[in-house]
């Protein structure tokens, strides 16, 4: 099928686009192959390096499941946090009142702007010199703030994107039979942009689950990817358990990504959606408007 952007190829195309799949595949063959190779000389992939996972329950018990308990809870506290303070924001960028719009638009960019890691150390800092944590959870305390306040400014920007993606005729209906701004945006403009924003934010909160792997790396925060450390130390597998852990971190966010999916799907079909979808770095939408950013399926 044609559009105005693609054109469906012709006999030659299709026999040109398989050999470049054929080529292509041949290449990741042979860099896997080559990849293999290397890991079977340095004895990467001797099966006592790999057994321990299976054989071994104390490597899950001690370390893999303790590691992925701390970084979903780290990751769903910010979640919780981060998705109603983002909302907000979100939304006070959208008022009509400068007094609000302004300096609600001056931390989002500023929260933004800065590196999450820095935000996590400076997070540490700051309780160390308050006191009013403990060593055992300032790390936790740490990795939170700094996931939140990131991505809490990252979060508005989806929103408003997604509000500003519906057409302009939702807010002229409302206005129409008298609805004030506030009963507009409750009742009309979100339930519709939730539709529109729901890929994005997947994509941020799958985003927030794996940068918890921050803190652990830097803050000494227990989390599944810091448990690399501790298991290379008991059974010098370096190579196994980081291929481990990287599965765990693609079956968690995989079935993060499916229930969003679902949950996606059922709403498109409660007819509350516009059918525009918040795509892509939300970081490109500039401050005067969405401009390319909803667009129709």
């Amino acid at each position: 099928m044609s559009s105005v952007l693609y054109d469906t190829p012709g006999p030659k195309a299709k026999v040109r686009n398989w050999i470049y799949t054929g080529v292509f595949l041949v290449l990741v063959g042979l860099a896997l192959w080559w990849v293999l190779a290397r890991m079977a000389e340095k004895n990467q992939l001797d099966a006592e390096k790999w057994t321990p996972f299976i054989t071994d329950s104390q490597i899950w018990t001690t370390f893999l499941l303790p590691g992925l308990g701390e970084t979903l809870k780290a990751g769903l506290i910010a979640m919780v946090i981060a998705l109603p303070l983002g909302a907000l924001l979100g939304i006070a960028r959208l008022s009509d009142h400068a007094w609000v719009r302004v300096p609600v638009g001056a931390v989002v960019e500023f929260f933004r702007a800065i590196p999450v890691l820095i935000l996590m150390i400076f997070s540490s800092a700051l309780y160390v010199m308050l006191g009013t944590v403990s060593s055992d959870l300032r790390p936790l305390y740490a990795v939170v703030t700094g996931l939140v306040l990131y991505n809490a400014s990252v979060i508005a920007e989806i929103v408003r994107a997604g509000i500003l993606s519906l057409p302009r005729g939702q807010t002229d209906a409302a206005k129409a039979i008298g609805m004030r701004k506030g009963q507009t945006m409750l009742y009309v403009l979100i339930p519709q942009a939730v539709t529109a924003m729901l890929p994005a934010l997947v994509s941020q909160l799958v985003v927030i689950l794996k940068d918890t792997a921050l803190g652990g790396a830097v803050l000494g925060f227990a989390d599944l990817m810091s448990m690399n450390r501790q298991i290379s130390a008991n059974y010098s597998n370096t190579i196994a358990t980081m291929v481990v852990i990287a599965v765990i971190y693609i079956a968690v966010n995989f079935a993060l990504t499916t229930l969003a999916s679902f949950l996606e799907k059922r709403l498109r079909q409660s007819k509350k959606g516009t059918g525009a979808v918040v795509e892509g770095d939300v970081a490109e939408v500039d401050a005067g408007g969405a401009a390319g950013v909803g667009k129709a399926p």
